[in-house]
C-alpha cells in the first residue's frame, strides 16, 4: 500500500521534558485534514501518550473516507456523500470503496452478477437460528450468525492475496442482507424467504424482509430507492468504534468473518449504531408537538437525565451532511405511503425548527443528524425499531470489509496493542497465610 502522505518539507515538533534532551517528533500531512504528530517512536524514549477514547490519535493511514466535522464534510474516495447518495446506487458505492473508482456499466454489471450469485447461505445455517429464543434481539442473533460464517468458509485465506480478499468481500456483501432478513423473519415466526437474483440489492432485501410464500410481493420503487440511500448514507464513517473493532481484530490475523462479527458487536451499542432506535423511542415519548416545550426544558436542565437523541454528533460540529439527504428521502417515503398525519414527523419537524433557531442548540452546535430522520423512514417502511441497527450493520459491512482489506495491504500495519496509565497498587509482596 503506497503512502498517502503529502511530500511536503519535513517539519518537526519538539517535545521538551524537564531535565531531559528535547525529543523530535515528525509532523505528517495527509491530502486532507489536520496534520498529525508521529509519536510511534516515543516509547523508545521511555514515554507513552494518554488519550482516553483515542480522540486525538490516528491509529492508521487510510484512503477510504475523509470527514471534516467542523465544516460538515463527508467524502468517500474524494466524492461528497450527497452526490453519491443522489447520483449512484449502493452497489456503485461498494465498488468505489473496494476498487477505488466508480464503475462503468460493464464493471457494475459484472460486480452485480458476483453479488447476486453469492446471496444464498448454506442450508445448515437456518438450523442455527433454532438455538436462539424467538424474542432475542436481532443484533444478538447477527453477532452469532455472522461469526458462524467462519465455520462454513474455513478454507485457508491468504490475506496478502487480492483474489482471496475480494472473495471474502463478495461473500459478506451478498450474505449479510440474507442473514439480516432471516433474523427478522425468525423473530416474527415467519418462513425464511430465499433471495431473488433478478432484484436490485435493496429490492432483494425488502423482498426477503416482507414477502411470504402465500402471495406475490412487488417491491415499491420509492421504498427501494429509500432503502438504497439508507445503505449509502451508512456505508462507512472513517475510524468509528465498530470499524476500529474490525481493524483491531483483523490486526491479529483473525478470520475475516469473525472480524465482521466484532464490528457488529461494537455497532450494537446505543452510543453507536443504536442511536436511530433511541431517537424514535424519544419521539414516541414526546408524543405530540404540544409537549415539546416540556422536553426542551428538560434537555436544557443539566440536572435532568433526559437527553434529546438525534441532535449533535461526536464528529460533526456542523450540520450532518447525511441528514439533508435523509430528510428528503423521509418526505418521499411518507408521501408515497400517503402518511399525511404523522405525529412523529410533526414532532421531528418542530424539534428541527427549534434546534436551528434556539441559541441553546446553536451555541452547542446541536444540529439534527442522520439518525434523526432514518428512524422515522425505517418505521414508515415497516421495519420495527429492534431491526434498525441490523439495517445499519447491512449497510456498514462494505465499510468494514474495505478497511479490513486496506489494513491487510498496509506494510506499516501492526497488531494493535494500546498502552495504559497504571494507577493501581504499587509493587507489594505476598504475605504467608498465617500472617494475613
Amino acid at each position: 500500500m503506497e503512502s498517502n502522505l503529502n511530500p511536503k518539507e519535513q517539519r518537526i515538533a519538539i517535545l521538551h521534558i524537564p531535565g531531559e534532551e528535547p525529543i523530535e517528533l515528525p509532523i505528517l500531512s495527509g491530502t486532507e485534514g489536520k496534520d498529525v504528530i508521529d509519536i510511534k517512536n516515543l516509547s523508545a524514549k521511555g514515554y507513552f501518550t494518554y488519550d482516553p477514547g483515542l480522540l486525538a490519535t490516528a491509529s492508521c493511514q487510510s484512503k477510504i473516507t475523509f470527514i471534516n466535522g467542523e465544516k460538515g464534510i463527508l467524502l468517500h474516495r474524494g466524492y461528497p456523500i450527497a452526490e453519491l447518495a443522489m447520483q449512484t446506487s449502493y452497489l456503485e458505492l461498494c465498488y468505489l470503496l473496494l476498487y477505488k473508482e466508480l464503475p462503468n456499466q460493464a464493471q457494475l454489471s459484472e460486480f452485480k452478477n458476483k453479488i447476486s450469485h453469492n446471496t444464498m447461505v448454506h442450508e445448515q445455517i437456518p438450523k442455527l437460528f433454532q438455538a436462539f429464543r424467538r424474542d432475542a434481539h436481532p443484533m444478538a442473533i447477527m453477532c452469532g450468525i455472522a461469526g458462524a460464517l467462519s465455520a462454513f468458509y474455513h478454507e485457508q485465506i491468504n490475506v496478502s492475496n487480492p483474489k482471496d480478499r475480494e472473495l471474502v468481500a463478495i461473500r459478506l456483501l451478498a450474505k449479510i442482507p440474507t442473514l439480516a432478513a432471516m433474523a427478522y423473519k425468525y423473530s416474527e415466526g415467519q418462513p425464511f424467504m430465499y433471495p431473488q437474483n433478478n432484484l436490485s440489492y435493496a429490492g432483494n432485501f425488502l423482498h426477503m424482509m416482507f414477502a411470504t410464500p402465500c402471495e406475490p410481493y412487488v417491491v415499491n420503487p420509492i421504498l427501494e430507492k429509500a432503502m438504497d440511500r439508507i445503505f449509502i448514507l451508512h456505508a462507512d464513517h472513517e475510524q468509528n468504534a465498530s470499524t476500529s473493532s474490525v481493524r483491531f481484530a483483523g490486526s491479529t490475523g483473525a478470520n475475516p468473518y469473525a472480524c465482521i462479527a466484532a464490528g457488529i458487536a461494537a455497532l450494537w451499542g446505543p452510543a453507536h449504531g443504536g442511536a436511530n432506535e433511541a431517537c424514535l423511542r424519544m419521539l414516541k415519548t414526546i408524543g405530540s408537538v404540544e409537549r415539546i416545550p416540556e422536553f426542551i426544558a428538560r434537555a436544557k436542565d443539566k440536572n435532568d437525565p433526559f437527553r434529546l437523541m438525534g441532535f449533535g454528533h461526536r464528529v460533526y460540529k456542523n450540520y450532518d451532511p447525511r441528514a439533508t439527504v435523509m430528510k428528503e428521502t423521509c418526505h418521499e417515503v411518507l408521501k408515497e405511503l400517503n402518511i399525511q398525519d404523522h405525529k412523529l414527523l410533526d414532532v421531528a419537524m418542530e424539534l428541527e425548527k427549534i434546534a436551528l433557531q434556539d441559541p441553546y442548540f446553536i451555541e452547542r452546535k446541536l444540529y439534527p443528524n442522520v439518525d434523526f430522520y432514518s428512524g422515522i423512514t425505517l418505521s414508515a417502511i415497516g421495519i420495527p425499531p429492534q431491526m434498525f441497527t441490523v439495517i445499519f450493520a447491512v449497510a456498514r459491512t462494505i465499510g468494514w470489509i474495505t478497511h479490513w482489506c486496506e489494513m491487510q495491504q498496509d506494510p506499516s500495519s501492526k497488531i494493535v496493542r494500546p498502552r495504559q496509565l497504571y494507577t493501581g497498587v504499587p509493587t507489594r509482596h505476598v504475605v504467608p497465610m498465617y500472617r494475613r
